[in-house]
């Protein structure tokens, strides 16, 4: 039975300092190779199939949450781009969407994805295109409301031009925090990834205009040789 996923960051627990060695097989180019040997010495990885994650990026959104503290009890949370499915995971017991924190009031979560993703108990999940006309109205209909916390660890497909992917980024970015601007109750909060490379400063004058701190993070899963990092805005000004 796989490990039922307790939202806790376990940082540091039972990991073994070992190095995997992965040879460049017939056929292969040796960049696919480097991924894999990448991801077979990634601690992470490791300790997302040890401790029942979906995937590395959960461990993202346990530490942006260990530090800003949005999952709360009781939180409604939308998560574009949801697959597979991690951010779900860490989110479930920490909003208590299962109501098994007694006494503590019971969160919605709701994942969003253009792709079909395995369930998960504790979050309902959709195939919506979030940017399609009424997307916004069908997720606070299914919500019951509005949102407090839209997260997004959404990246557009890689065309293997560095400039290219960041402007496409960037633009998936701000699409989502127009939706957060539509969905989100006043004080709430938005999560996005982003990849710097000089274009998001329209992007944080935009947030900035919209809530009351924006935050920069790189936290410490994010592997340090991507350019990635995490936007957190909070205090929605409505």
């Amino acid at each position: 039975m796989a490990k039922k996923p307790t939202g806790k960051n376990t940082s540091g627990r039972g990991q073994r300092d070992l190095t995997v060695k992965v040879k460049t097989a017939r056929g292969r180019r040796s960049s696919s190779t480097r991924w894999l040997q990448r991801q077979l010495n990634d601690p992470y990885v490791q300790r997302a199939k040890a401790e029942g994650y979906r995937g590395r990026a959960a461990y993202k959104i346990m530490e942006l949450d260990d530090k800003f503290r949005f999952l709360v009890p009781g939180a409604r949370v939308v998560d574009l781009g949801c697959a597979p499915g991690g951010w779900l995971q860490v989110a479930v017991p920490r909003v208590n969407a299962l109501g098994e924190k007694t006494g503590k009031r019971i969160g919605r979560l709701l994942g969003i994805d253009l792709q079909e993703v395995e369930p998960i108990a504790g979050a309902e999940i959709h195939q919506l295109d979030f940017m399609e006309d009424g997307a916004d109205d069908k997720v606070k209909e299914w919500l019951g409301g509005k949102a407090d916390v839209v997260m997004s660890d959404m990246a557009a497909a890689s065309s293997g031009h560095k400039q290219t992917d960041h402007l496409r980024i960037i633009a998936l970015c701000e699409a989502a925090a127009y939706f957060a601007f539509d969905v989100l109750e006043e004080g709430g909060t938005f999560i996005s990834k982003v990849l710097a490379g000089g274009a998001e400063g329209e992007l944080q004058k935009l947030l900035k205009q919209r809530f009351e701190k924006v935050a920069n993070v790189k936290p410490p899963s994010s592997r340090s040789d991507s350019s990635e990092k995490f936007v957190v805005a909070t205090g929605f000004r409505g």
